[in-house]
């Protein structure tokens, strides 16, 4: 089965380029002129990854990435005209997994689809390997350096959701959800702590991977190179 993506921006020269550019790497491309046309497709069709512009009518595309974050599980890349952190923040903030500014370089949005794509390919596997630490989601094991760490329940999820999808942001928020559930009522600070414990816990004994704090955002695994 063909790789689908879901291009929305209301710019038809753009939408034409990208659509060149994927249909070129033999992607199956659909395209929405407005968010209210690309969440109508979104139900229609069982798309891999969407690239979005923010400032679209009617449904704009911070918008529409929050609906995709409540319904869907693909990655997102937006496409903005502004650059500033308070602009990425916001980006983030509804989450999104990368961000591109106007105008941008054709060859390296395909990097960073290519690279999305890669990544969530790790996240339905129930073996996820960060160099030579690999992390067992059905036996709830850490192996690592010969031994096998069993840890609190939900350390382990937080950290292999955030495995998961190496160098994607997750906010607070996000991880509150997607590891205590919706229903969760405790406050963001729940995640520093077990992040705390987490670093604490394999700082001496793994540099296979990092947890990173970004600081206004949330946080990120990233892998050590070899």
């Amino acid at each position: 089965m063909k790789t689908h993506l879901l291009i929305a921006d209301d710019d038809a020269h753009i939408r034409e380029l990208l659509q060149f550019i994927f249909k070129k790497e033999n992607y199956l491309v659909s395209e929405a002129a407005d968010g209210e046309e690309a969440a109508a497709l979104l139900e229609r069709e069982q798309i891999h990854l969407a690239v979005i512009d923010v400032m679209m009518p009617g449904k704009n595309g911070l918008e529409l990435c929050e609906e995709i974050r409540s319904y869907y599980d693909i990655p997102v890349i937006l496409l903005t005209a502004k650059g500033e952190l308070e602009d990425k923040e916001k980006g983030y903030l509804s989450g999104t997994d990368d961000y591109l500014v106007k105008p941008f370089e054709p060859k390296e949005l395909l990097f960073r689809v290519k690279a999305l794509l890669r990544r969530y390919q790790l996240v339905s596997s129930e073996v996820i390997a960060l160099n030579r630490t690999v992390i067992d989601r059905k036996s709830y094991e850490i192996h690592m350096n010969g031994e096998t760490y069993v840890i609190p329940l939900k350390e382990f999820e937080l950290l292999a959701q955030l495995a998961s999808q190496p160098g994607r942001i997750f906010t607070r928020e996000q991880l509150l959800k997607l590891v205590w559930g919706a229903d969760y009522e405790g406050g963001s600070r729940t995640i520093d702590v077990h992040i705390k414990r987490l670093r604490e816990r394999f700082h001496e004994k793994t540099s296979d991977f990092v947890l990173t704090t970004v600081r206004g955002l949330g946080y990120k695994l990233e892998v050590c190179s070899t």
